[in-house]
């Protein structure tokens, strides 16, 4: 038995590593180098413009925007907040990165991350029904950790509203940066399966994340586009080492398995430059390595990725699409420090230059 586990083993990898054995390699004017960041508020828009259109400079070629529920939709006004994004000034930014060659992916965080601190997601505070964990209620001074385990609120994926109003939202955000491809989140998801939620406590937490992957995949591509997503759920903490954030340690890696192979994988490591990339390649996935402020980290993650596509067979090399450097400073603030000159750059401003030096 062990034998025959060990053959279908090696002869699962076979064919992921020879089943597209014509494929081409990535010619290095093609590979991703990307730049994500938060859509500012529409007041900020002239000096988001301003920094936006210094991207071309630095090699940037794919913008990831982070607009979760600061857009002003028009189907869904009631999950807007005061002085957010404009249709208009999305169709500014498009014309901005048009210019220099830059594709912009949207992304709305679903699934998980509908709560920060003590505060829900706009989702949650307009359909609280929404909620996978109901009787968990944010509290009024945050800190991890917690009692509850609470890091951020899940919405349920088998409440039968929730479809509906999530696929309006991609809809009118891929619809205004004319987008081809759409970043669907779904990082740091703790709370999947809870035994608070009366719809999903008993269900198999991989097939609810599988499912939920599915649903959104198959939405973003009836459009002929092309779905993103963060990488970190699919990967075994316990088996890998890598920690609580990094990888999932409440059974969802297996997930891996049932989900399309045409999805992006934005296999994100900020303190390490874990090797998970070639795992997902492996898996059959296209990925993107994505680093933050340590610069030490992205280089590594940066020469990794070039190392084994002068090495791997050309379906592995073919996997590897490229970097992306992600900012997690509220926008405001890090157009303040980066569109002046300054001695010392910030951390997240600092990795992205030697970032964008050696790619």
């Amino acid at each position: 038995m062990k034998r025959t586990l060990v053959l279908l083993y090696f002869a699962i990898n076979s064919f992921l590593f020879y089943s597209t054995a014509n494929a081409q390699p990535i010619h290095q004017s093609q590979l991703i180098r990307g730049f994500c960041i938060s859509v500012p508020t529409h007041s900020e828009m002239n000096n988001f413009i301003k920094y936006i259109n210094t991207l071309g400079a630095t090699g940037v070629n794919t913008l990831i925007l982070r607009v979760d529920y600061n857009f002003a939709f028009a189907k869904h006004p009631e999950l807007q907040h005061l002085d957010v994004f404009q249709k208009s000034d999305a169709e500014l930014v498009y014309q901005s990165c048009k210019k220099q060659g830059i594709k912009i992916v949207p992304l709305i965080n679903l699934y998980g991350h509908q709560s920060w601190g003590s505060k829900p997601a706009k989702l949650l505070e307009v359909y609280p029904q929404f909620d996978e964990t109901p009787d968990i209620k944010l509290p009024q001074n945050y800190i991890w950790p917690n009692s509850d385990s609470l890091y951020c609120k899940s919405y349920c994926p088998l409440h039968p509203g929730i479809h509906k109003i999530i696929f309006d939202l991609i809809d009118e955000v891929m619809d205004a940066f004319h987008a081809d491809a759409f970043h669907a989140g779904m990082d740091e998801i703790t709370y999947i399966g809870h035994k608070d939620c009366k719809r999903c406590h008993k269900k198999n937490r991989v097939i609810l994340l599988a499912d939920e992957i599915k649903k959104i995949h198959d939405h973003v591509t009836a459009r002929k586009a092309r779905m993103w997503m963060w990488g970190d759920r699919l990967i075994d903490g316990k088996t890998s080492g890598i920690d609580f954030w990094e990888s999932s340690h409440n059974g969802t890696a297996p997930a891996i398995n049932l989900i399309p192979k045409d999805i992006v994988i934005c296999d994100w490591h900020y303190d390490r430059a874990e090797p998970t990339a070639i795992y997902f390649a492996m898996k059959g996935f296209d990925v993107v390595a994505c680093s933050w402020k340590d610069p030490d980290v992205g280089v590594r993650q940066f020469n990794f990725l070039e190392t084994v596509r002068k090495n791997a067979s050309y379906p592995i090399g073919t996997h590897l699409l490229g970097m992306c450097q992600t900012i997690w400073t509220q926008t405001n603030i890090f157009l303040d420090e980066n569109l002046q000159p300054r001695p010392n750059a910030d951390a997240e401003q600092n990795s992205f230059k030697k970032l964008s030096e050696i790619w």
